[in-house]
């Protein structure tokens, strides 16, 4: 069964990093077969009607400011798959997701981090699709249900966001994790071990700081996505290190489900698909 994967991805000098998350990235790519195609979706790249990337070509996108000249030096020259995402596409606008392909976007840096330890070589063709950050983590839940049905068992699904993400507590001094980072890092890796998928698709209410962790959530909607997308079983949880105090960089690895396998939604699906409409 094809696998599917949540990641955070880090600072965008994560590319440049040998360390830990590499490592772990790295053993990720070890965990699973290697696909013959990739879909991810990036905490980066939001907006509804959901967009997916059309290029056979997809450009490198350095989406981020001040950093070392080297880290804009660095390219990602994967091909992209056209096809997959027309298929996406329309099977998404069949589930009431409204979709479009965008021939001109690239992939943003919540991808091609990652991807550069994943799969180094380039040679996997990738498409990235968006989230949608007016939307919430039930709606979030649902997409990955129907990317789950879209996808065959040679593509490889990534959610590419953060466990834990406000920039205004980073700090360089790495050994001094904030207590709330942590608070909420487990949490959300006990509701994971146990599957309960109500409390997280309900973390802002039920999880310890989820505020503080997420001033505003798009980097924790791509896990929901790879939650409905994968199975109802525990993931396996990789790379429980924290970078610069405030990013849990955290990532799991789920089993790919079927639709009927999936666990019920918190409320009807026909609120869910309504909105935006």
């Amino acid at each position: 069964m094809a696998q599917v994967l949540f990641i955070s991805h880090g600072s965008p000098m994560e590319a440049l990093d040998q360390g830990e998350s590499a490592s772990a990235w790295r053993a990720l790519a070890s965990q699973i077969k290697r696909p013959s195609r990739i879909l991810v979706a990036s905490a980066h790249w939001s907006g509804f009607p959901i967009r997916l990337t059309g290029s056979q070509t997809p450009k490198t996108i350095h989406d981020f400011h001040g950093f070392p000249a080297p880290l804009y030096d660095l390219q990602y020259p994967v091909p992209g798959e056209p096809r997959l995402a027309r298929e996406v596409a329309c099977r998404l606008s069949a589930a009431g997701l409204q979709s479009w392909i965008d021939p001109e976007r690239g992939l943003d840096h919540g991808m091609w981090v990652p991807l550069r330890h994943l799969y180094p070589e380039a040679d996997i063709p990738v498409v990235g699709i968006s989230i949608s950050a007016r939307h919430d983590a039930d709606w979030h839940y649902y997409l990955g249900r129907q990317l789950a049905q879209t996808l065959d068992d040679d593509t490889l699904l990534i959610c590419s966001g953060s466990i834990t993400h406000n920039l205004g507590d980073m700090r360089d001094d790495r050994d001094d994790v904030s207590a709330y980072v942590d608070a909420f890092q487990t949490w959300i890796g006990q509701q994971m071990a146990l599957r309960n998928d109500a409390a997280l698709l309900d973390y802002r209410r039920q999880a310890p700081a989820a505020v503080r962790a997420h001033p505003t959530d798009e980097h924790l909607l791509p896990l929901f996505v790879a939650m409905g997308a994968g199975d109802t079983r525990a993931p396996q949880r990789f790379n429980a290190v924290v970078s610069l105090q405030a990013l849990a960089m955290d990532a799991y690895l789920f089993e790919r489900t079927a639709i009927d396998d999936a666990p019920e939604m918190s409320r009807p699906i026909r609120s869910l698909v309504s909105v935006g409409r």
